[in-house]
């Protein structure tokens, strides 16, 4: 019997944080708290107190924050082998952690207990209950991640019974059952789930990781077989493939199949949500992610534009707005005119078809598009244009001037440095900067100097820097295309810029950058 409403339990402070490449700081750890909290994810794991410095301080600031909505985990093991569980470390420092809540792993499958920690299988049941029933003793709810289950039940159903049977009459609240390697299949784990439901009183969860990209349809598969509580971390980080990603969990769960799991009045924040943990773990969202990627309601062929202003349900399964997300009409020979008389709308200027700006918009288009300007993948850049040809835009800054200097040593070292002069507001602003090479210079500088009229420039950072030669015939003489994409806490977008020097090309898709993040948030004022 399926559920009616599912705890989300979220880790992306401790699996999601081992990721390769991602590296939380202790106040990064805090504010995802505090974002997640707003969100309302029922439960927040913050880390493991035993192993390392840094997530025992983040449990110790904890200590003086309130959650509105969140209740805060704190992860560990079970007691070692051969020692009581009173006098075991990493419980001992679970308790200090002093959350309400503590979730605990130990092993299911009997070739880790006789081959990784080298015990018994005996021992290995006392391990589990021990620990279970020392920090109910202390007045904790437990969650029991039954680590490897779904490969220890196909190899040892009996043994890998009796390891989550000994949690449950210890006390467990909750018995969690793990897709560790991310090598079970669906049909796997929804008998295996609907099997554990039927022998277990306790509630069931499940926990998956994305070794086949199976880690979603395993979490929904355990849903429907009876489980109440799905662990996953934010855009799916974790270790190797990743764990399960809770932003599609959580569209699935709230669009589809019609379960309580996020409150219904902040689940429109869960792309806001995604995009600001992308942001401080450094890991771009996939624009083709489910549901809140900023490809995921975007429409770019004519036929397909054509219908979904007719009804928008013809190509869109779902509404965008209920997941925070927005629908997107791309601009490309393969759009016509639609995008540039829906982009005249927003700014509340009505074009048909047929009328002459409309026309002549589209031919000043084709024309930028003809001299290698590819707006498809630069829709920041596209809407500028828009702008600044229905003449309803004015700019943030003027250019005076700019100039950039590199240096190579004898011992091989390159210094780049820029200087850069705009008008604000009718007064001069200079700056100057180093960087790695003349695009960071000038960017840098080009910060400095707004700085002091624009200070959320400091939200957005460039993310990502592509150059394209358009003419290799032409050698040296070839014009070459710049895109530069930039992203802050809410949101991504993409610039171009087309020149035969690399330095003007970087500049313009750099200005389009800047220039678009200030009239977005000019906007919200």
């Amino acid at each position: 019997m399926m559920p009616q409403r599912i705890t989300i339990y979220d880790t992306t402070l401790r699996d999601g944080s081992q990721t390769e490449g991602v590296s939380f700081t202790v106040k990064d750890k805090v504010k995802i708290t505090e974002k997640l909290d707003d969100l309302g994810v029922h439960y927040i794991e913050g880390g493991w107190p035993g192993s390392n410095p840094k997530d025992k301080e983040y449990f110790a600031v904890m200590k003086n924050k309130k959650l509105k909505n969140s209740t805060l985990a704190a992860f560990g093991s079970t007691r070692r082998a051969n020692t009581k569980a009173s006098e075991d470390k990493n419980l001992n420092d679970l308790i200090d952690a002093d959350t309400p809540t503590v979730t605990i792993f130990g092993k299911s499958w009997d070739l880790h207990v006789t081959d990784v920690i080298k015990t018994t299988l005996e021992e290995n049941l006392a391990m589990i209950s021990d620990s279970v029933e020392f920090l109910k003793k202390k007045k904790r709810e437990v969650f029991y991640d039954a680590e490897h289950f779904f490969d220890g039940y196909k190899k040892n159903p009996e043994y890998a019974l009796k390891t989550i049977r000994a949690a449950q009459d210890a006390g467990a609240d909750c018995i969690v059952l793990c897709d560790t390697n991310g090598g079970t299949m669906p049909q796997e784990v929804s008998q295996i789930t609907a099997e554990v439901k039927k022998l277990l009183k306790t509630p069931v969860g499940i926990h998956t990781h994305n070794d086949m990209e199976m880690a979603v349809s395993n979490s929904i598969a355990a849903v429907l077989a009876g489980a109440t509580q799905v662990q996953g971390t934010f855009n799916g980080l974790g270790e190797r493939c990743g764990n399960a990603n809770l932003c599609t969990i959580v569209g699935i769960l709230h669009t589809k199949l019609k379960l309580k799991s996020l409150p219904e009045n902040r689940v429109n924040k869960l792309m806001d949500t995604a995009y600001f943990i992308s942001e401080i773990s450094n890991m771009k969202l996939a624009d083709n992610a489910a549901f809140v990627g900023h490809s995921a309601f975007a429409h770019k062929g004519g036929v397909h534009i054509d219908a979904m202003l007719k009804n928008p349900l013809a190509y869109e399964h779902v509404d965008p707005q209920i997941l925070g997300n927005h629908r997107r009409f791309v601009t490309s020979e393969l759009a016509g005119k639609m995008p540039i008389i829906l982009m005249a709308e927003k700014m509340n200027i009505k074009l048909d078809k047929k009328s002459p700006e409309a026309k002549k918009l589209m031919e000043s288009l084709q024309e930028k598009e003809l001299d290698g300007y590819q707006f498809e993948a630069a829709d920041a850049s596209f809407e500028l244009f828009i702008n600044r040809a229905l003449k309803q835009y004015k700019p943030f800054f003027k250019l005076e001037g700019f100039s950039i200097q590199t240096e190579k040593s004898s011992d091989g070292k390159i210094s780049v440095s820029a200087s850069i002069r705009l008008n604000v507001s009718e007064k001069e602003h200079k700056s100057g900067a180093t960087g790695h090479g003349p695009v960071d210079a000038l960017n840098k500088a080009l910060r400095q100097a707004l700085a002091p009229s624009y200070p959320n420039l400091e939200e957005m950072h460039l993310v990502d820097y592509k150059v394209r030669v358009l003419d290799s015939k032409a050698a040296t003489a070839s014009k070459v295309r710049v895109l530069i994409e930039s992203q802050d806490k809410n949101d991504a977008w993409t610039t171009v810029g087309v020149h035969e020097n690399i330095i003007e090309a970087s500049w313009e898709a750099l200005v389009d950058s800047i220039e678009y993040k200030l009239l977005k948030d000019s906007k919200k004022k």
